[in-house]
């Protein structure tokens, strides 16, 4: 019994998927035609992997403009490979002009490392949220609560854009004079809007001011 609806589950997202693509192709007959030449993207975002928070439809953006990573508390650690890939591609390879690290309001990985608790394996990972709580203790320490955790999450986007202003890539692309800008932003789930939390970062010496 439990296969089966296991089946129903995956078979309900092929049909969606169909639908999906049949709406598509009746608007374009050649959408997925040219969709398949490749990609030139504009924007790189690096967002929390929350189920709430799909970037294309918040960004109201098609497939093809938006080249996408995602992890638990959209952390960007110097150590990642993964995500240092992905920078990497999107700024020397696909010319991305913007980067958005974008954080949201109520994020179970930030909720996770105030707690103090200890939720295995992930530890690990949420122990870099642990260290923007270090870096901006007294400023949390004057918040309550409700307050705390929601500033919690825009200074870990904040963290996490100085992050990738401070990656290889980036600073590459910098030095050979390529127009790149770094935005720290955070959605609220509770109206669907998205908030700059910081100012764009947009050299290596505004990065230093950010981190300040």
């Amino acid at each position: 019994m439990q296969t089966v609806k296991v089946m129903d589950g995956i078979e309900k997202i092929l049909r969606n998927n169909k639908n999906w693509a049949d709406e598509i192709t009746a608007k374009d007959a050649t959408y997925f035609e040219q969709l398949a030449q490749g990609q030139a993207p504009e924007y790189l975002w690096i967002g929390c992997a929350d189920s709430r928070v799909p970037a294309n439809q918040l960004l109201g953006l098609n497939p093809g403009e938006v080249f996408v990573h995602r992890n638990v508390a959209n952390l960007v650690v110097h150590a990642d490979f993964n995500s240092l890939a992905v920078i990497h591609y999107a700024v020397e390879y696909l010319k991305v002009k913007y980067i958005i690290v974008c954080g949201h309001y109520g994020c179970g990985g930030v909720q996770a490392a105030m707690s103090g608790n200890r939720f295995g394996l992930v530890d690990s990972w949420i122990r870099h949220v642990n260290d923007v709580i270090k870096i901006h203790g007294p400023e949390l320490a004057k918040l309550d609560e409700p307050e705390k955790f929601d500033r919690l999450c825009e200074l870990n986007a904040i963290e996490q854009a100085i992050h990738v202003s401070q990656s290889p890539p980036v600073l590459d692309a910098w030095e050979r004079g390529q127009q790149l800008s770094i935005y720290a932003m955070v959605y609220d789930l509770k109206d669907g809007l998205l908030k700059p939390v910081a100012d764009p970062i947009t050299s290596p010496q505004e990065s230093k001011l950010v981190g300040e």
